[in-house]
């Protein structure tokens, strides 16, 4: 298998060192699994000779077509994280690494990186200067205490075991890298990334590294400010949910959901009995059910949603019985099919989402087995449509009898339609209809997580309709 490296180089007055850095890259070329290297190099308005170094670099440059170079400059200085992110921009292939434009980095260790990423289906290979590197220059012992101090940290944080947060070769999926918002411009860009991957449920990998650190005088730049800096950064993006981009799917909206794994745990334990052997889960997102609901002879999780395809793909490695595929509830030709058909289809959260819904059951029908069931979970009540579902992209809201029609008119027997998560109504409406938000609250999610095991017990004694009806519907025998 071969794939391909985007290499972002940010530089800030580095006059000296710049030329032998970008010159070590040319390693890459070597490499039997890069089929295409791309090098783009940003200068972060440097004071120094470092343009005229970098013109230098770039005039003797001679094209061999092993590997593209890209050199763009910003105006004024705006820090690490911008020239990544200006750099990120320009990326074009499978995976990307930051090289730091100084020698304390091998580009050599980054052809075992690539290896990892080819045979683990990696989503994330750090490079640990603590893990035993072939070689490492003897330095600076109070300064690595502070780096592990800080890996520390972030450990408490992610629940991660890494060795070496602020290690600066982190490579990752450009696909995921770009989908992630780094809100630093500086070296809190570490732990932000760190966190981020994290939450995103990333594959990391570690690899050791050799590493030739720098004094101070020789031109090291970080200092105990930036530790300082370091510190508050995990403890912000600890509690931040910041970790998708606004996109066409509303990633960053359903991404806050996430976060209350009790009430995903509550949603899970109340479908799971209706569940069969062959079950094909359609709008898996990030795998919050799936998880729940597995092992079965045979789960089929499926998604719309490129970011969240590429999350599920990590979690089927090494569960034979699960497969992840791209299905759309409204498009026959794109669901998966079993013989006989599948004895259970889960559709949460998905039906109200599509403009044609007769259609989307229709195709649920049509891939069940005979007696199948397809259990289905839609909003309920029309009266309490608001601007929170304008912002998920609701196309309406049901009741029961709505949803008991649509399942006869696409040839499904009811079996039984109940209520779920009553109290949510109150804050549905509030937020949606009185106060009119387009988005989550944090603390909102986070109340509800904490307040679920308490809900689960009285949510059917609570005089309120439900935010939410539950549909298990059957095709006739």
């Amino acid at each position: 298998m071969r794939t391909s490296l985007s290499v972002l180089v940010p530089v800030y007055n580095e006059e000296h060192l710049v030329e032998a850095s970008l010159r070590r890259l040319l390693v890459l070329a070597g490499s039997p699994h890069l089929e295409r290297v791309q090098v783009i190099v940003v200068d972060d308005c440097s004071q120094d000779g470092t343009p005229a170094a970098l013109e230098r670099f770039r005039s003797g440059l001679v094209d061999d077509g092993r590997i593209e170079w890209v050199f763009l400059r910003h105006e004024r200085n705006q820090g690490k994280g911008r020239a990544v992110q200006t750099a990120l921009a320009q990326a074009q292939c499978e995976f990307t690494v930051i090289h730091d434009a100084d020698l304390e980095y091998n580009p050599a260790d980054l052809l075992r990186v690539v290896e990892v990423f080819v045979e683990e289906e990696a989503d994330a290979v750090f490079g640990s200067r603590f893990a035993g590197g072939q070689r490492r220059r003897v330095l600076m012992y109070r300064h690595e205490l502070g780096n592990r101090l800080l890996t520390f940290l972030c450990n408490l944080v992610t629940n991660l075991n890494l060795t070496d947060m602020e290690t600066c070769y982190k490579a990752v999926r450009t696909t995921l890298l770009r989908s992630i918002p780094i809100e630093s411009n500086d070296f809190r860009m570490e732990p932000e990334l760190t966190i981020k991957l994290a939450k995103r449920q990333a594959r990391i990998f570690e690899i050791p590294i050799s590493y030739a650190g720098r004094t101070y005088q020789e031109g090291k730049k970080i200092g105990w400010k930036d530790g300082v800096a370091a510190l508050w950064a995990i403890l912000r993006f600890a509690v931040s949910d910041q970790v998708y981009r606004e996109d066409e799917y509303g990633s960053h909206a359903l991404g806050r959901l996430a976060r209350a794994e009790r009430f995903n745990a509550w949603m899970a334990d109340t479908v799971r009995p209706f569940c069969g052997e062959q079950v094909l889960e359609i709008g898996s997102g990030v795998g919050n059910l799936t998880r729940r609901l597995i092992p079965r002879r045979r789960f089929v999780a499926s998604d719309v949603n490129p970011l969240y395809l590429q999350t599920l793909s990590s979690l089927s490695l090494h569960r034979p019985y699960l497969e992840i595929t791209r299905c759309d509830v409204q498009d026959a030709s794109s669901f998966p099919t079993t013989n006989g058909g599948f004895d259970t289809v889960v559709c949460l959260n998905v039906v109200e989402h599509v403009k044609d819904d007769l259609g989307a059951l229709v195709n649920i029908r049509n891939v069940l087995a005979p007696g199948g069931r397809a259990v289905i979970l839609v909003p309920n009540g029309p009266w309490n449509f608001g601007t929170l579902d304008e912002v998920v992209g609701h196309e309406r809201r049901y009741r029961s009898q709505d949803l008991a029609q649509v399942a006869a008119s696409a040839g499904m027997e009811v079996e039984r339609i109940f209520g779920f998560n009553r109290l949510g109504t109150v804050a549905w409406f509030l937020n949606g209809k009185i106060l009119r938000r387009r988005t989550f609250g944090l603390a909102q999610v986070v109340t509800l997580n904490l307040m679920t095991p308490v809900l689960r017990w009285v949510d059917r004694l609570l005089p309120l309709p439900p935010l939410s009806i539950i549909g298990v519907l059957r095709r006739p025998t």
